[in-house]
């Protein structure tokens, strides 16, 4: 069993933890042992879940933030003297259609949450991070960042885009007491992430994991996560993919129909 971190490196910040592996995330690094902050635009469900994270016993507290809003990510970052973890969590898809039809705002939109509001956060953050003596940082990518399929060149585009944020960073802060985590995950079924793709369209979002027999579940991804954190503090887990078994790539998924 790993130890419990330090007084000085025990806060984890989460990104994007309004829901999905946001959320269970946080859930899993407060049972871990950490203070977990909870950020995201939508307040009421940040809220929430602190409520229900303290009322377990653990501790978390809610802020509401846009990433791509510098100003305001500099703002939420001047509140901390050390962070101990960084979850860089927050962004999404938009669309699938071809290269030839994509709806560049979509694109736009899709780069500046992946990969801007990463760098954001992480720019923001990393000087406490430095400053804990013991920090993290955790780049949730995907697998779409590794490879390309049709009808997803925007969102790989930025999931490309924030691995080769995370390969870069760590190169260049070698030395330095932060380690750099990448979480790649393949097909994960959540509440909202296909449903916001499609704009809402139930039936397209039912059709992503339709025949799969067991998608990644966000508690699979969150446990991922809190493992790799909480590794001892010399070990760095660069890159790890994860993905469900009936998915050998991303375009080889094996449906039961």
């Amino acid at each position: 069993m790993a130890p419990a971190p330090s007084a000085a490196s025990r806060i984890a910040v989460v990104t994007g933890a309004s829901s999905g592996i946001g959320a269970a995330t946080a859930r899993q690094l407060a049972a871990a042992g950490y203070r977990v902050v909870l950020t995201a635009r939508r307040k009421d469900r940040i809220e929430a879940l602190a409520e229900e994270i303290n009322a377990a016993g653990h501790s978390a507290a809610a802020y509401q933030l846009d990433v791509t809003d510098r100003a305001a990510v500099d703002e939420f970052a001047s509140a901390f003297k050390t962070i101990g973890v960084l979850v860089n969590n927050a962004g999404g898809a938009l669309g699938a259609d071809p290269v030839a039809t994509g709806d560049p705002a979509d694109w736009r939109a899709m780069y500046e949450t992946n990969v801007i509001g990463t760098l954001n956060v992480t720019q923001a953050l990393l000087p406490k991070l430095v400053a804990s003596g013991d920090g993290t940082v955790v780049i949730l990518s995907s697998t779409a960042g590794l490879g390309t399929y049709e009808g997803g060149a925007g969102y790989v585009a930025a999931k490309h885009g924030e691995h080769v944020l995370a390969e870069t960073l760590r190169l260049e802060i070698v030395g330095q007491p932060v380690r750099v985590i990448e979480i790649a995950p393949g097909m994960v079924k959540t509440d909202e992430f296909a449903l916001t793709r499609f704009g809402g369209d139930q039936e397209k979002a039912t059709k992503v994991y339709e025949g799969v027999a067991e998608p990644l579940t966000a508690d699979d991804v969150a446990d991922t996560i809190t493992w790799a954190v909480t590794r001892p503090h010399h070990v760095n887990v660069d890159l790890l993919v994860l993905r469900p078994r009936a998915q050998a790539s991303n375009t080889k998924v094996h449906r039961e129909l």
